[in-house]
């Protein structure tokens, strides 16, 4: 998986959060995955994207 959401960055940039590459993951792979994980490997991998800060 960790090989899967690297790919995912790599070609699109940094267009994906961890909501979106969950969603392409199912789409893509037809994996049953929760966002949680993908959160918690987005953390372990540091390709996660800084928050918004909210006005």
């Amino acid at each position: 998986m960790k090989k899967w959401l690297l790919q995912f960055i790599e070609n699109e940039g940094f267009a994906y959060g961890y909501v979106k590459l969950t969603v392409a993951l199912r789409k893509t792979y037809g994996l049953v995955i929760n966002k949680k994980k993908v959160y918690r490997l987005c953390k372990e991998l540091k390709i996660l994207r800084p928050q918004r800060k909210r006005r």
